[in-house]
């Protein structure tokens, strides 16, 4: 009793809840009483606050529930580290092991631009591939010439030639072949018009079924790739790689005016590009703070960019690969980064920004990688390429038996070549285009960083170097840095890379309804329909509970007047 008032009826508790509770309106149900149409009145829009007000509930929970996310945007300006910087030559090694294969590859290739195009076609090309050539010998006898002023490096180019010899002594050339197999197919495509049409290449399963054209905007590059990645799948990742040494590509090299050292680089083979080089790759040493924005104090370089070796069908552009990514940060540079014109200064400013995602119920992403269910393959930082990449070299494991020759292999795994796995390419494109359509679960997998660095550029350029100035520059270098070329500016780039502002922009997601919005807007809506507080739903859930307890004192009384002296026995 000292805890529930006791009523006679429902009729005399809703009375005196109408008559004392602080929401608005109720008391018009009691005073109206002998006025009937406008209890009735004050009674359907009672009701029809009531329902406003949980239909406005339900928008604000469910829109709470969707997790939608605002972006805010902050500005920093301090010193901080600079980039890691990778660059990579843009002529892809020509293997003395399976020189051989290439040349006969080549001859293939000439065979088909004839079946193709013509014999004009094929010819045209050859021509130029044997100019180049010529080209380059008239350049190696030029630096001939110049041997007593280039004897360190002439020396290197020995040593490399004979530990290139001593890498492949245990190699056989005759156990690299090419398969006459993947034939070339033009055929006119009427929807493109009437001149258009496409190229590609015959591709089968195991059993000689199940056959498909894989055709290409270049089909002569796509198959002549196709028969270049099964020759360096079965070269290897093993000792055949000739050793590199920074001088193959870079002439200069300094940041804030000061030469770079040993330490400030490593070299790493990509199987595309060939020789790199990643700049400031671990992003730890003091030397490469930034304290001031500008030209002056940013990285520059003097590249070499000659095509000695230079494959015409795999390689269509010359020049050097540049990328500005995050430390400790795979490179994948066949989808990121640009090229550098030879005979061209190219002065390139970058600003960092700053990317932070809330992960959770709020979207999906992963701090260091460790709860992605994809096991990586690459022994730096997770970014989402790197996870799609293992990702789909799995799949390839899975599938197709062998691992693709582009992405690295896990333990005990091999790549794929043709003369293991005829029918390799045919499992090769189509899991590849599952995975551009988006019907292969990697990207499911595979969620964005929480946290990542991106780099914005802005680039500018010129000739370089001029024409007054070009003997003095390459004078300069044949004494300094071993330039022995007889070439004029199509050999060599130089490139700067330096921050614009030191300010960085950093973007955060923050949760568009959070928990204390979300009560502060029940609390409005809840005071527009009814004009109350916090204490008037206590009152209401007195009432309930007040009506609770009336209905059981209710139930109880009848049981008891049930089952009195007066009732007669049950038959």
């Amino acid at each position: 009793e000292g805890l529930i008032e006791f009523y006679g009826s429902f009729r005399e508790m809703f009375e005196f809840f109408c008559k004392h509770t602080t929401i608005h309106g109720t008391i018009r149900l009691v005073c109206s009483g002998s006025n009937r149409l406008k209890t009735a009145f004050w009674t359907l829009l009672l009701l029809a606050s009531l329902a406003m007000l949980y239909w406005q509930f339900a928008l604000m929970l469910s829109q709470f529930w969707a997790y939608p996310v605002v972006l805010t945007m902050s500005m920093h300006s301090e010193p901080k580290m600079f980039p890691a910087v990778t660059i990579c030559n843009l002529d892809p090694y020509r293997f003395e092991l399976v020189s051989e294969q290439l040349e006969q590859l080549e001859r293939m290739a000439e065979e088909s631009l004839t079946f193709l195009y013509g014999p004009k076609a094929s010819a045209r090309l050859f021509h130029l591939r044997d100019k180049d050539t010529a080209r380059d010998r008239d350049m190696d006898t030029a630096g001939d010439m110049d041997k007593d002023t280039n004897m360190d490096t002439d020396t290197d180019r020995a040593r490399t030639r004979a530990s290139r010899g001593q890498g492949q002594a245990n190699f056989s050339s005759a156990a690299f072949r090419l398969s006459q197999n993947f034939s070339l197919v033009r055929m006119w495509d009427p929807r493109a018009g009437k001149n258009q049409s496409r190229v590609g290449f015959r591709l089968c399963n195991s059993t000689g079924g199940s056959c498909f054209y894989s055709w290409h905007s270049s089909g002569l590059g796509a198959w002549f790739r196709f028969h270049y990645t099964n020759l360096m799948a079965q070269l290897g990742p093993g000792p055949a790689r000739p050793p590199q040494h920074i001088q193959d590509l870079v002439y200069s090299c300094q940041y804030h005016g000061q030469p770079c050292r040993p330490s400030d680089y490593v070299h790493f083979h990509h199987p595309v590009f060939g020789s790199c080089y990643t700049f400031n790759s671990k992003g730890t040493d003091p030397f490469w703070t930034a304290t001031k924005p500008g030209i002056p104090y940013g990285l520059s370089l003097i590249l070499r960019a000659e095509q000695r070796e230079h494959i015409p069908l795999l390689a269509t552009v010359a020049g050097v690969k540049v990328m500005i990514h995050s430390h400790n940060q795979t490179p994948f540079l066949e989808h990121e980064g640009f090229h550098i014109r030879p005979g061209i200064a190219t002065t390139i400013a970058i600003r960092q920004d700053q990317v932070n995602r809330l992960g959770g119920n709020y979207g999906k992403c992963t701090t260091d990688g460790a709860d992605v269910a994809v096991e990586l393959l690459y022994n730096n930082s997770y970014t989402l390429q790197a996870c799609l990449h293992s990702c789909f070299q799995h799949a390839m494991l899975r599938r197709c038996g062998c691992g693709y020759f582009y992405y690295p292999l896990p333990a005990g795994a091999r790549y794929c070549d043709y003369s293991r796995q005829p029918a390799w390419g045919h499992c090769f494109y189509q899991l590849y285009s599952q995975l551009r359509n988006h019907r292969l679960d990697c990207f499911q997998h595979c969620p964005k960083p929480c946290r990542e660095s991106l780099y914005k550029v802005s680039a500018g350029t010129a000739k370089w170097p001029s024409a007054k100035s070009q003997d003095w520059v390459r004078q300069a270098l044949r004494h300094q840095n071993g330039y022995s070329s007889s070439s004029s500016r199509r050999d060599i780039a130089k490139v700067t890379i330096f921050y614009r502002q030191l300010n960085s922009q950093a973007v955060h997601e923050a949760p568009l309804l959070s928990e204390n919005l979300l009560l502060s807007g029940m609390g409005s809506q809840w005071s527009l329909w009814f004009g109350s507080s916090v204490l008037s739903v206590v009152e209401m859930l007195e009432l309930l509970l007040d009506a609770l307890v009336l209905a059981l004192l209710f139930c109880f009384q009848r049981l008891r007047a049930g089952s009195g002296p007066g009732t007669p026995p049950s038959a």
